[in-house]
């Protein structure tokens, strides 16, 4: 018997997502609309609708469809804001974040995980996307600042040099703590110096690589 998929996404949508208190409209239609399944494993095709993180390989996994929604909402993207995501993963988020902003630079240092995401993403025909293969811990960094900063894998400290990374104004999501109780922080940039700290809620997802020991900035 083949499986109803758009029966399957209306039920995440409105059985896990909804109730985790994801309301905002444009986060919800693209949760609605984006083919989720088309970015899971082959083998694990079946579960990309569960309530559970997806393995990737490599000691990735793909995030519980309930903590996708809550980081969209949580990042309250504009049309005309610049995304750069570190760590592209499956590329489903990165297909949610470049359908509620201007433009999505993101970089993995997996090479697997790059190719694949890149040939979802133009199969899907999204094409405000740039994808680089890097390592942000060893030396990489994007050619410019960005409105909103979206670290998906987790960090013991937020590394300093990703603070660079954020325009005056914008915002920075990063996953930081100890497994089994990491937290999700949204970093408001008010100024040069000056930033804003709010706790959303509790994770637990892979490290970065190579994020055992970075600087930490006091805030």
């Amino acid at each position: 018997m083949s499986m109803n998929f758009e029966r399957a996404r209306f039920n995440m949508v409105e059985q896990q997502i909804r109730p985790w208190e994801v309301l905002d409209s444009r986060v919800l239609s693209v949760l609605e609309t984006i083919r989720r399944e088309d970015f899971v494993p082959v083998k694990y095709r079946k579960l990309a609708f569960a309530d559970m993180a997806i393995p990737l390989g490599m000691g990735q996994v793909m995030m519980r469809p309930n903590i996708e929604g809550r980081v969209l909402q949580a990042l309250s993207l504009a049309e005309d804001e610049t995304v750069l995501e570190i760590g592209t993963g499956s590329g489903f988020l990165t297909a949610c974040l470049a359908s509620l902003a201007k433009c999505v630079v993101s970089v993995e240092v997996f090479a697997e995980l790059h190719e694949l995401a890149q040939a979802r993403l133009e199969e899907k025909g999204i094409q405000n996307t740039e994808l680089f293969m890097g390592d942000v811990m060893q030396g990489w960094q994007p050619e410019q600042a960005h409105d909103v900063v979206v670290v998906t894998g987790s960090v013991p400290l937020v590394p300093e040099q990703f603070l660079g990374w954020v325009n005056p104004g914008g915002r920075m999501l990063v996953i930081t703590g100890e497994s089994p109780a990491m937290e999700v922080r949204l970093l408001t940039r008010l100024d040069v110096t000056e930033w804003r700290e709010e706790s959303l809620f509790e994770t637990d997802l892979p490290r970065l690589v190579n994020a055992e020991e970075p600087a930490e900035f006091v805030f």
